[in-house]
């Protein structure tokens, strides 16, 4: 798909659009007709943006011609349905919440609204985003576009299907219990979880608070680097670097590579394609050390805290007169049975989990981890069994992103191969702050394996 340039990196649609080879309507309109061509198999805008995104294109277009083109200006960007885009809707994937209009952006739509980007469209959500599939009442699951009988994963899994198909250059997600990487890693994507409390989605929606990040679903790592600078802050009108650069000294990692955190049970060929890559930073000199070290007690901290906000912000649709998912109806009955007592262990343990792991970092530059348990399984059916062994529904088979929501550590997922042409990825855990040095790692790593993710025509088979 070299000659298409929706499957360009965005440095190179940007240099295109510079030399005036290629104009950002005409990467527009591509965006708008291939969503229109695989969005009633994949499901994954709940709402298309023709209208806005031509607009965004044609002002783009102007800006290139005068010489203040934004750093994205003219880059299809989908918009995952968690934000607000000013005269839009924002459903939240809720019938609750259908026909609501948005009179603002939000702070991550607003950054890039500056930076030139075209909004093609709102990417679907699970309800208030709480669940690692995307299904919700208002329409049919997303799928993958790998085998569209499988899940994308969520809570971004419209985001993701949306890149991965070929719809926009990158997407927006958030992460808040692996809700940008579990997705990613099943649509053979890159997914980055910044630093917590880098980057705030300020007048958006609320939930997992103490926990959750903006951040982007690319191709590539350059590319989630261009869409987390541009949310960061740290990139300005007309400047052209976009890549990640490593810092001076920190050509060597120490990396810890946990290879079953806490005994969760992996499948057998999603271990050995992660094992391969490893080994891969360790033949480019890289110092890496099997460990086993301990994440247990994020599951104790983290569902309190979440149920215990859910509840407090939407009580009140329990009862109420729109149908709720399964799911969501059983988090906010948990909510209302919660002990208090539970939560304020919950609170009183969160600190002293984010200074355990953290202690880590003092022997190791990065931690590394696979990304999830399998690869995307069937769509409604989450696997009971891993590795031949029983597992819970809730995490079984992506147990390994929560807990660096828990401690706030910046988090990569990015493939590293396939199993039975579905994607798998390897998870790289950096310290606070250190966002760039670990995307630079992922950078070096995705240069080394040279997988190259889903960019050919749709299957011919539909999900059921």
């Amino acid at each position: 798909m070299d000659d298409d340039p929706l499957w360009w990196p965005v440095g190179r649609l940007v240099g295109a659009y510079r030399s005036g080879s290629l104009s950002p309507a005409e990467v527009c309109e591509l965006a708008l007709t291939r969503i229109a061509e695989v969005n009633p198999t994949l499901h994954a805008y709940v709402l298309p943006t023709p209208e806005l995104a031509r607009r965004q294109a044609a002002e783009a277009e102007a800006a290139y011609r005068d010489g203040t083109a934004g750093p994205l200006a003219g880059v299809p960007v989908s918009i995952k349905d968690a934000f607000h885009i000013e005269g839009h809707v924002t459903t939240l994937g809720s019938l609750a919440h259908a026909d609501d209009v948005a009179g603002h952006d939000s702070g991550a739509v607003r950054r890039l609204r500056r930076a030139g980007a075209v909004f093609v469209g709102k990417t679907n959500v699970p309800e208030f985003c709480q669940s690692a599939t995307t299904d919700n009442l208002l329409g049919p699951d997303t799928a993958n576009p790998f085998d569209p009988r499988r899940t994308a994963g969520g809570s971004s899994g419209g985001a993701a299907a949306a890149v991965a198909s070929g719809t926009c250059t990158v997407g927006l997600g958030s992460d808040g219990g692996g809700s940008i990487r579990i997705p990613a890693a099943f649509c053979g994507l890159v997914g980055f979880k910044p630093t917590f409390g880098t980057i705030d989605d300020d007048g958006g929606f609320r939930a997992f608070s103490p926990f959750i990040s903006a951040g982007p679903l690319a191709r590539c790592v350059a590319d989630a680097y261009s869409l987390h600078s541009v949310l960061a802050g740290v990139v300005t009108q007309n400047q052209d670097r976009m890549s990640p650069h490593r810092p001076a000294g920190l050509a060597r990692h120490r990396i810890a590579w946990c290879a079953k955190p806490e005994g969760r049970p992996v499948e057998v060929n999603v271990a050995e394609a992660v094992i391969a890559a490893v080994a891969e930073l360790g033949a480019r000199g890289h110092e890496v050390n099997p460990v086993e070290l301990d994440f247990g007690g994020w599951e104790e901290i983290f569902s309190p805290i979440v149920l215990a906000e859910e509840g407090e912000r939407r009580d009140h649709l329990l009862g109420g007169p729109h149908e709720l998912t399964w799911y969501h109806r059983r988090s906010l009955e948990a909510a209302q049975q919660l002990d208090p007592a539970v939560l304020a262990a919950a609170h009183s343990a969160l600190a002293q989990y984010r200074e355990r792991v953290d202690r880590y970092f003092g022997d190791y530059d990065v931690i590394a981890t696979p990304a999830t348990a399998t690869t995307a399984f069937e769509l409604g059916c989450r696997p009971a069994m891993i590795a031949g062994q029983p597992v819970g529904r809730l995490w079984g088979a992506f147990p390994f992103a929560v807990p660096f929501n828990v401690t706030g550590h910046p988090a990569v997922v990015l493939p590293v191969g396939f199993v039975d042409g579905l994607p798998v990825a390897i998870q790289l855990v950096g310290r606070h702050g250190g966002d760039a040095e670990l995307l630079s790692l992922a950078e070096e790593l995705e240069a080394l394996l040279h997988v190259r993710p889903f960019n050919g025509p749709l299957p011919r088979r539909s999900a059921p």
